[in-house]
Formats: structure tokens, sequence, C-alpha cells
């Protein structure tokens, strides 16, 4: 380990990998509360997030697993399910009086057509304001689900229509 008067240990966070304290500085100077996608195993969470000298506060949160009350039927961590969280969490956000926000990755790699652009895909159709660029959105037949229908028909039996009728289930109940 480095020893010395003009070694600098890292933050806590930055050491387990955590934050990246460079992006986040950027994201708060815009003073605009974030949207924070995270992606685990099994869902999709959407928070806003406001910072405070005390920490950070969740303002609205949105989870895949919330899904199923509407009448989701597939997986809850897919780019489908993604996009269905991203509108649920645009629906809750305008009922708070939320009606922007900035997209806050975290330390997921920005890939074309990743499920946290699915999420932010999902937020911007049902009215929330997030600036984005066109390109980096997955295309619609993506967060429809019809990639996943037509590599496991078994598994994902409508799952295009069942994607389209919980979005406009969760536009129509949260309104």
């Amino acid at each position: 380990m480095a020893t010395g008067p003009r070694y600098f240990v890292p933050f806590r966070r930055r050491r387990e990998g955590k934050t990246d304290y460079y992006k986040r500085m950027k994201l708060l100077l815009s003073e605009k509360p974030r949207m924070v996608v995270r992606k685990t195993n099994r869902q999709i969470i959407i928070q806003l997030v406001e910072a405070d000298l005390v920490g950070d506060r969740t303002l609205v949160a949105a989870y895949s697993t919330e899904l199923a009350a509407f009448g989701y039927t597939g997986a809850t961590a897919n780019t489908p399910a993604a996009y269905l969280t991203g509108i649920l969490f645009a629906v809750k956000a305008q009922k708070a009086g939320y009606e922007k926000a900035i997209l806050d990755i975290g330390l997921n790699r920005a890939s074309v057509g990743a499920r946290v652009f699915a999420a932010l895909k999902g937020a911007v159709e049902a009215g929330l304001d997030v600036p984005f660029g066109e390109s980096i959105l997955p295309d619609d037949d993506r967060v429809r689900g019809a990639h996943i229908e037509a590599y496991a028909p078994e598994r994902a039996e409508n799952l295009v229509k069942n994607v389209e009728e919980t979005g406009e289930k969760i536009k129509k109940e949260l309104v």
C-alpha cells in the first residue's frame, strides 16, 4: 500500500466502486432533481432524488415489482419492464408535482439500447422532461418485447400485447 505525506486515500464509496464523484458533481451542478435508474438481477428501480446538505432525499420511487398490480406478467428485470417502470415513475412524479429531471445512470455502462435508456424512454413518453439524445434510446420493438417473443415464444406468449395494455393501464389509472 502506498504511504507517505502526499498519498491520498480515496473516499470509501469510490474504493468500493459505488460512486463516481466527478460525474455526481456535474449532475448536482444542474440543480435539477436526478432520475436515478438502478438495475438489479431481479428488478429495475427508478427514484427521483434531490441533493441536500444532510444527504440525498428520495422524492418519488417506482419499482418494476409494482407492475404486477397493473397486469404485467413478464419478468421484472428485462427491457420491457424497464420501459414500463419508466412510465410508472413519470406518472408518479407528475402527480407529485415534478416535471423536470436529469438522468443519473450511476456506474452503468452507457451503451445504445440499454435497460437504463429503456426506462428513460418510458419516462419521456409519459411526459417527464428529461434531456437526452435520440440515438441512445432502444427501438420500439425492443421496448415492447418483440425480441423476447422471437427467441422464446413459449415463455413470452403475448408479451408485446401485455406490455402495451399495461402501459395504457398505468397511464389511465394513475392520472
